[in-house]
């Protein structure tokens, strides 16, 4: 119990945010805040300049995108089926190009974030990495997944999407995984061949991403 209530206490990461005028801002975020977010109905994060700056509360209509250590999230509009707690949030990406794969990681209860800083794959993307005013530049709305807000009990479910950008984003399904996952993965060759052979499915998708990130180079 002590392990993983510590695991979820608010963590601080290196990393940057891009504001809605394409400013980046460095410093430290915490993807997992406590308490209510600035807006009602947005997802939020918390960023301070430095160790010792004053921390302050982000929601999501204030930002682009930002990165956390490793990860890369982006600002993206809920569906209409509202699967999230938040008409604004953010989603991760999973793995970047020209189709990218989206990863939400959503849980059950009030509040909240949905990711664990720290122990999910991210890609780690720099400036510039979707073109306009840097990361994010570009990107629409489409879906969303409860991120910000403090707290959150329950269990977890990690869905993957699909698409050019958060606006087209179609769920990865026992039907498309392997077409899908072979285009995405396209590049290398000994990781499609698995996905082929099914030595990697749905079930299995965060080790596959481990196994594709190691043999990778961006």
């Amino acid at each position: 119990m002590l392990l993983v209530s510590t695991a979820k206490s608010q963590t601080w990461q290196p990393g940057y945010f891009y504001d809605v005028k394409g400013t980046k801002n460095t410093g430290l975020i915490s993807v997992n805040p406590r308490g209510k977010g600035p807006i009602k109905g947005e997802g939020f994060i918390e960023y301070k300049e430095d160790a010792k700056a004053q921390s302050m509360k982000l929601s999501a209509s204030d930002l682009r995108s930002f990165v956390a250590g490793r990860d890369s999230f982006i600002v993206a509009a809920a569906p209409r089926e509202g699967w999230s707690n938040y008409d604004l949030d953010f989603v991760k990406v999973a793995v970047d190009g020209p189709i990218r794969l989206f990863e939400v990681k959503g849980s059950t209860g009030d509040g909240g974030s949905g990711f664990s800083p720290g122990i999910s794959v991210g890609t780690g993307i720099g400036a510039g990495g979707y073109g306009g005013s840097g990361f994010g530049g570009g990107l629409g709305g489409g879906i969303s997944i409860p991120i910000g807000g403090g707290g959150r009990r329950g269990s977890a479910k990690t869905l993957y999407f699909y698409g050019a950008n958060t606006a087209e984003m179609k769920l990865i399904t026992n039907e498309n995984f392997i077409d899908v996952m072979s285009e995405i993965m396209g590049d290398e060759p000994d990781v499609v061949e698995k996905i082929q052979t099914k030595k990697f499915g749905p079930g299995n998708m965060a080790k596959l991403l481990d196994y594709f990130h190691q043999v990778h180079k961006d």
